[in-house]
């Protein structure tokens, strides 16, 4: 099935085809690469002093992407491999904010004077669990400390449960900055939601939708699962043409990963409920067809958009990035990450705070920064980093783009890789030719399979637990 999007001519061509023979052979467990090197790669000898020490060597024009982990949820839904505290008393907040509030005054005096902050994402969890006061005086604590933009220019983004806001809410959030939204949805099916204990029925969706269109958010993604309990093709098909006349502005379709020994709340999940690997292929050959025949573009991985969303116009263009919220449009930001568990980017490094809360709290109460690990990127850290970028936003590597901005022969430096990429090009998942590896309309639902072969730390990495491709 070849499913190409019409009316738009294309720098990067978007072409996606179906081919469940390949699909299922390279199905294979990989990083999503939303870093290079991977999370499992970060030094736990990476210091708040080194964190201070590598923030003081970054470029004070750089732009700022802040990003704020809020934790709780007032239920528990079963699927779910988030850093999470799952609670109905709002009082459990309070502290968890006092000490944000530290960590965001340690933050800005390293960051503070930066130009602008152009992007600004609170995920979770589930943010509104604060409640409006909070929120507002959250914003408050953030703006003081950084420079926020006036001009609705940005992309300030929040993650947003419909179970959890109403209309009132979600204008407030507009009023507070908020100009793009993210609706977790998974599944609009009752039995899968009554499986992993999500019950949101099918109006509250679209009573949110509607309430931040006329709340004035300029942008609109959803969040689907596939591979959840008691779905079939016909179930998850009938929940695609729902959300296609919803018509979000973005649509991320996520592989559900059932790892119960890694994430506990997985094992209230029967494995014998789970589709089988047919119908799952089955399942995500069908929203590949629906997705592409109503306009959506394939940006790459588990994400679409409409073709005049700057994603998709990013995508043609070729300045499309990614980093741990997925695909940007905002790759000149340093990426500055606040609260437990929460990774950033700035300069050459990576760096993630402590997941649990009482030495996240006890490294503020100490007034240090509550870096629990990081790296350092070297040369060829860089080097194979904008590599699988490339081949991830792109699906194309100009190599003698590559060749003249790192000084090096890549024939002579990738041999190896080159005579692995070999197999994949006979298999039709890439091409070679006029100094450039192109993936083809086959091999772009498998790009993470063409990125593993630049991946140096793969070797080392077996018993790492990653996800499927698929």
């Amino acid at each position: 099935m070849a499913a190409a999007l019409i009316g738009v001519e294309s720098v990067v061509q978007t072409d996606i085809e179906f081919d469940s023979e390949r699909v299922q052979r390279y199905n294979v467990a990989g990083p999503r690469y939303t870093s290079y090197p991977t999370a499992p790669w970060f030094r736990d000898d990476f210091t708040a002093s080194e964190y201070v020490t590598n923030a003081s060597r970054t470029d004070p024009q750089r732009p700022l992407s802040l990003y704020f982990h809020l934790p709780f949820c007032a239920t528990l839904c079963f699927y779910c491999a988030c850093n999470k505290v799952v609670t109905k008393n709002r009082r459990h907040a309070a502290p968890y904010l006092d000490h944000l509030a530290r960590e965001i005054a340690l933050q800005a005096e390293l960051f503070g004077e930066r130009p602008t902050v152009d992007q600004l994402h609170w995920g979770g969890g589930t943010p509104t669990f604060l409640g409006s006061e909070r929120m507002e005086w959250l914003i408050g604590e953030i703006d003081r400390a950084y420079p926020l933009r006036r001009d609705d220019r940005g992309d300030y983004s929040i993650e947003l449960d419909p179970r959890a806001v109403d209309g009132e809410t979600i204008h407030r959030l507009r009023r507070l900055g908020f100009n793009r939204a993210s609706l977790g949805v998974q599944d609009l099916n009752p039995e899968v939601q009554r499986a992993v204990n999500r019950i949101q029925p099918e109006s509250m969706t679209r009573e949110t939708l509607v309430a931040c269109r006329e709340a004035g958010f300029q942008s609109i993604n959803m969040d689907l699962i596939y591979g959840l309990p008691l779905q079939t093709v016909h179930s998850f098909t009938r929940t695609l043409e729902r959300i296609i006349d919803m018509a979000p502005d973005r649509l991320a379709i996520y592989n559900y990963a059932h790892l119960p020994d890694k994430f506990p709340p997985q094992r209230r999940i029967s494995a014998e409920d789970l589709p089988s690997a047919a119908e799952r292929l089955a399942i995500l050959r069908q929203a590949v067809n629906r997705l592409t025949a109503a306009g959506y573009v394939y940006i790459g991985m588990d994400h679409f958009a409409k073709a005049d969303d700057e994603l998709a116009h990013a995508l043609r263009e070729g300045t499309l990035t990614r980093n741990f919220q997925g695909y940007s449009t905002h790759g000149d930001c340093d990426i500055i990450a606040h609260g437990i568990s929460a990774i950033g980017m700035f300069g050459n490094c990576y760096t993630q705070n402590f997941r649990d809360r009482e030495r996240y709290f006890a490294a503020l109460a100490d007034g240090r920064l509550p870096t629990a690990r990081g790296i350092r990127l070297s040369a060829d850290d860089r080097l194979r980093r904008q590599i699988i970028t490339r081949l991830m936003c792109d699906f194309m590597l100009d190599i003698e783009a590559i060749e003249a901005e790192h000084g090096i022969d890549f024939d002579d430096t990738f041999r190896a890789e080159l005579g692995e990429l070999a197999s994949l090009e006979a298999d039709g998942l890439v091409e070679r030719g006029n100094r450039r590896i192109t993936v083809t309309p086959v091999g772009r639902l498998l790009v993470r399979n063409v990125a593993m072969v630049f991946d140096r730390y793969l070797q080392r990495a077996r018993t790492a637990t990653w996800s499927r491709a698929i």
